[in-house]
This record gives structure tokens, C-alpha cells and sequence, in this order.
């Protein structure tokens, strides 16, 4: 089986006691019936069975597919099998044979699809989101080892091998056209967004998840040649770059999400992070319009020294995500588009609300030394975008304001949308 992954993958090498944050912290990690007996034969009879037995938790689950256990939490949020030096103490002692296939994978994510394995990097993972937002390439698709999965026998299986599912089959040529479109640097990256929401709109009629209206290829492939006409990319650009709503509403929106995770989620580092981005915005309870004029202020102070890099943060950012995480998954590619523009809209406010880069706008050095600004703004985005998703990307509140906001997947969704580009 052909294997490819993006470039950066390829770089990754896990930082083990010398990394910010640890895997496991603040996740489930579920234990397979399989990998639960090959842990209990391995510590059977020596001084780890009693622990092993007390603190892997059996777990019922809730339907079909659910694992047999979970690994117990100390009251930290950390693993209970972690060691002084915040690392598994299982794995030390008995290899990685042993560990529960969450762990062993992790950050690496494996699919399959028409006998092709394909392999990306989990962004919960902060060397995967330096390696991934930093390097100008990334993003290349290279081939690779097998093995680069850990276990690639896990890998998830995307179908699109039978072509009467046309929501699988077709899922490929989509999902190359939505990547070009991301990669369309001459154009701003809230331009690039709104091709994709229109594209999503048009497709939104006989292309979604379940369809039955699908008779052959060819409405699918002229309107995914549309989107490679400049001028239909031209038109789009003009047509979002005209309309200038007030930002209060967009600032009102970015702070939901944090304001409703931030006392669910333990874990000290996160919750440092989050209450200093509302700080610097005037508080939980800071007016919409203040909070959207403090970003302005920063954002023009910021883009015109290092507005570049930032692009190539959001880029890669929303690329990576196309590469992780199958659009099949949801219900059509609108809601797929919508959910991605407010995770950008969400990741730009938390961005200009880190106390490193508010200093950093405020610094009146900022053009002087480029190189040493641009290090700290690389090292702010890099926690932003890494404790966003591994605690509020794909968190219910976010699923559940996206659907709130869109009011559905039909075409009503495109200019709901436009609310969310106006920060982005």
C-alpha cells in the first residue's frame, strides 16, 4: 500500500519530559480489549499488576464500537501511569507493545482511502503545530514508510471505492480543489474562505452526505472547474471585499466558546492561557465593540510588520485540517466550511489576545529586530493554536454555536458566514 504524508511529519520527533504539555492531559484514553490483555499478560506477577487492575477502568460504553476501558485521571487531568518526569511509566518498563493504541499513535492520525494510506499530525500535539505553521513546506505531500503511522493497521477507512456512494468517491477531487483554493496566496485568506463557502453553496444542492440525486460526475466537475477560473476566483474576491459589516458581533462570537469551556477544563496551562486572553480584552464581560476595537488596533499594528507570517499560520492551519479531518465526516461541505471559518475566526481573536503578542504590538522595537519579533509571535501562535485544538476545536460548544450561527447547511449559511470573515 502507497503511503503519503505532509512533509513536516517527517521532521516530528516527540520531545518527550522537555515538551509544554503531555499527551494525555485533559483526554480520554480509551484501552481495546485487545491491548487491555496484552498490558495485563505484560505486568502479570510483578509489582505494576495491582496497579494496572486499579487504575485501567473498565467501560461499558454507551454503543457499538465503544472500547472496553479508560485509563483513570489523577485530579490534575493527568495520566495516573505518568512518572515524576511526566512520562508513562508503562512505557518505560515494558515497551511500547504494551500501551493502548491512542498513545502509541498519537500525534499521528491514519486514514485510508482507495488503497492509498495517508498520514497527518494531530494539532493537540505542539511540535506538530510548530513543525506544520512554521516551515514554508510543510505542507508538501511526500511518500512514506508505512511505519510513519505507528500502527497503520488502525488506520481509519474513508471509503470511496464504490462509486454509487458518490459523497465518498468524489470526496478526492473536492478536497484538491478546496487545497488549491487555500493555497491561492494572491488572494486575502477571508477571500480564500469565501470561495470555499461558495463552492460548498453550490455544491450544497446534489453533493452532501446521503444523496440520492447524484446521477453522474459531470454537474460536480464543472462546478469544481469553475473554482479553478480565476475569474470566478476574481469575482468572489471582489464580492467579499465589498462588504464591511460592524466588528462587535464578531468579537461577541470568538469569546463564546472560551468563555463557556474555561471553568470545565482543568490543566493549569490552559486555564493561564485562556483567562489572559480575556483579560487583555477587558474581562468576560468586556463590550463587544471595545473587545473588536482593541483587535483592530493590534491587527493594525501587527499585519503590515508580520501580516505574512500570520497568513501562513492560517494557511497551513486550515490545509492541515483539510488533510486530518475528512469533510465526509459531516453532513455536507457547507457545514464542514462554516465550522473551519468560525475555528478561524475563534484562533485569530485568541491570537491578538496572548499577553506575548499584545506586548509585542505595543513594542515600539517591533520593525527593528524582525527576526526576534517574528520568534515571538511564532511561539504565541504556536500555543494558541495547539491548546485551541486540543480544547476547543472540537469541543460541543463549538459544534453546537456553529450550528446556532449557520442555521443549518442550506444557502442561508454563505452570508451568515460573512459575519465571521470580518476579523479573519
Amino acid at each position: 500500500m502507497s503511503a503519503t504524508a505532509p512533509r513536516y511529519l517527517t521532521r516530528f520527533q516527540c520531545l518527550a519530559d522537555t515538551c509544554e504539555d503531555t499527551c494525555c492531559a485533559g483526554l480520554v484514553v480509551p484501552v481495546s480489549d485487545a491491548r487491555w490483555k496484552v498490558l495485563r499478560d505484560a505486568v502479570a506477577g510483578g509489582p505494576d499488576a495491582a496497579r494496572v487492575e486499579a487504575l485501567v477502568l473498565p467501560d461499558p460504553g454507551s454503543g457499538v464500537g465503544a472500547e472496553a476501558a479508560c485509563i483513570a485521571k489523577r485530579e490534575d487531568g493527568l495520566c495516573s501511569f505518568l512518572d515524576a518526569r511526566k512520562l508513562c511509566s508503562l512505557h518505560r518498563a515494558y515497551g511500547e507493545a504494551v500501551l493502548p493504541d491512542a498513545c502509541a499513535v498519537f500525534p499521528r492520525v491514519a486514514t485510508r482511502r482507495a488503497g492509498r494510506l495517508e498520514v497527518t499530525g494531530s494539532f493537540g500535539c505542539p511540535e506538530v503545530v510548530r513543525l506544520c505553521l512554521l516551515a514554508e513546506d510543510a505542507l508538501e505531500p511526500v511518500p512514506v514508510d508505512a511505519s510513519l503511522a505507528a500502527r497503520p493497521e488502525l488506520a481509519r477507512a474513508l471509503g470511496g471505492e464504490d462509486a454509487a456512494d458518490a459523497w465518498t468517491w468524489h470526496a478526492s477531487r473536492v478536497r484538491e480543489v478546496a487545497l488549491r483554493i487555500l493555497d491561492r496566496r494572491e488572494y486575502p485568506y477571508a477571500s480564500r474562505l469565501f470561495m470555499l463557502g461558495e463552492l460548498a453553496r453550490r455544491l450544497g444542492t446534489f453533493y452532501f452526505r446521503g444523496t440520492d440525486a447524484f446521477r453522474d460526475e459531470a454537474l460536480l466537475l464543472s462546478t469544481l472547474s469553475d473554482f479553478e477560473a480565476p475569474s470566478t476566483l476574481d469575482a468572489l474576491h471582489a464580492m467579499v471585499s465589498s462588504v464591511h459589516l460592524p466588528g462587535g458581533p464578531w468579537a461577541g462570537i470568538c469569546g463564546t466558546v472560551l468563555r463557556a469551556r474555561i471553568d470545565g477544563v482543568r490543566g493549569a496551562r490552559f486555564q493561564a492561557w485562556a483567562r489572559a486572553i480575556q483579560a487583555s480584552y477587558g474581562g468576560a464581560s468586556a463590550a463587544p465593540d471595545d473587545v473588536w476595537a482593541l483587535y483592530s488596533e493590534r491587527r493594525a499594528r501587527l499585519e503590515p510588520v508580520l501580516g505574512e507570517r500570520i497568513e501562513q499560520y492560517f494557511r497551513h492551519h486550515a490545509m492541515n485540517h483539510w488533510l486530518r479531518n475528512p469533510f465526509t465526516d459531516s453532513p455536507s461541505v457547507m457545514d464542514y466550511v462554516f465550522k473551519l471559518t468560525l475555528r478561524a475566526a475563534m484562533l485569530r481573536w485568541a491570537l491578538f489576545g496572548h499577553p506575548d503578542v499584545v506586548a509585542l504590538c505595543e513594542d515600539s522595537a517591533l520593525s527593528d529586530d524582525l527576526t526576534a519579533s517574528r520568534a515571538r509571535l511564532d511561539a504565541a501562535a504556536v500555543e494558541c493554536f495547539q491548546l485551541s485544538a486540543k480544547h476547543l476545536e472540537q469541543s460541543p460548544e463549538l459544534h453546537g454555536l456553529a450550528q446556532g450561527l449557520a442555521g443549518g447547511s442550506g444557502p442561508d449559511a454563505l452570508p451568515r458566514m460573512l459575519v465571521l470573515l470580518q476579523g479573519v
